[in-house]
């Protein structure tokens, strides 16, 4: 299983930790939860890759927000931490491992922005909603049509 899928959920991970050395880590936690939930996949509710995708990016936003990586972060010396992110920066899309930028391109502009926030930054659609100024309704109506047109798109790819 790992030799088939570490790649793409490197990718994913990678995307939202920014940082080679915790996206290992990372990785190695989503691999032993997919591991110990096996037994929780239904495969009348999805495709097993997507479900791992979920695990992947859901563990990878987890490890964002816990108080022993913040904690980290506020230890590091501010001149290797600035130096170590632009070295590691996921912006030349290097770890877009299954195309996914591209399908995104297919959709508005407003709502490839949802799309990061919300899957990518990890933001709930109430700290979009604070974040773009814009009623929650709103934000969780274009988050609904975006994921419509998205999945319009990647029928595709499969």
């Amino acid at each position: 299983m790992y030799d088939h899928y570490a790649g793409a959920l490197y990718g994913v991970v990678l995307r939202i930790v920014q940082s080679k050395e915790y996206t290992e880590e990372v990785i190695q936690d989503v691999f032993v939860k997919i591991w110990n939930a096996i037994h929780q996949y239904d495969s009348s509710k999805g495709k097993f890759y997507t479900w791992m995708i979920n695990i992947a990016r859901n563990t990878a936003i987890d490890y964002l927000k816990s108080k022993g990586f913040q904690n980290e972060l506020k230890n590091q010396p501010l001149p290797d931490f600035v130096y170590n992110s632009a070295e590691l920066s996921t912006s030349n899309n290097s770890s877009d491992f299954i195309g996914f930028n591209n399908v995104l391109k297919g959709l508005e502009v407003d709502k490839q922005e949802l799309i990061d926030l919300a899957y990518y930054q990890g933001y709930t659609q109430n700290e979009i909603s604070e974040k773009l100024k814009i009623p929650l309704g709103t934000v969780k109506t274009k988050m609904r049509n975006a994921l419509m047109k998205l999945k319009d798109l990647l029928k595709d790819y499969q």
